[in-house]
């Protein structure tokens, strides 16, 4: 046996070695194997068994229930007339320059139409003015739901009340 040792080269005699030194478990041992375990560390197939381990964990759940439920943020505009917005049609008469029929759209608060322009706050109070074919006229009143009325004065000195609808 001294003979088979001596011919051996010396790596294949320090994995030999090696092998009989740590026994015959660590040279069988499965890839991927680090050692620990997860689970359940009882294998046994009869008999009593434990309880399985718990994990604690490292800071306790926060319940759903405790918390206040989050209500939607209200569209605000610092213009106002959010709810306002949309198309309008405004039909004005006065006397004695007769009627008119004009488009609106309001957005954010701002009036603007072909002729005319102007503010709505959000309670609905309205203020507009406008200018046509050398005459210019100055308006205000209230809105309300889909609905609105109010006066307006030109500068030629007709005077006259306006409605408005929304579509």
């Amino acid at each position: 046996m001294k003979n088979m040792f001596h011919l051996l080269p010396r790596p294949m005699l320090l994995s030999a070695l090696l092998i009989a030194a740590l026994g015959s478990t660590a040279a069988l041992a499965q890839s991927g194997s680090s050692g620990g375990s997860i689970g359940n560390d009882e294998k046994s197939l009869s008999g009593t068994r434990t309880a399985p381990r718990t994990v604690t964990p490292s800071r306790p759940a926060q319940s759903k229930s405790s918390e206040a439920p989050r209500r939607a943020a209200r569209k605000t505009s610092n213009e106002g007339g959010g709810n306002f917005d949309g198309s309008w049609v405004v039909v004005a008469q006065g006397s004695p320059c007769g009627s008119s029929t004009e488009r609106l759209v309001i957005s954010g608060g701002a009036i603007s139409g072909e002729l005319s322009s102007g503010h709505v706050s959000p309670n609905g109070s309205t203020t507009g003015s406008g200018s046509a074919g050398g005459l210019s006229w100055t308006s205000s009143g209230r809105f309300s739901g889909r609905s609105g009325s109010g006066s307006f004065v030109r500068s030629d000195g007709c005077k006259g009340h306006w409605t408005a609808s929304k579509r």
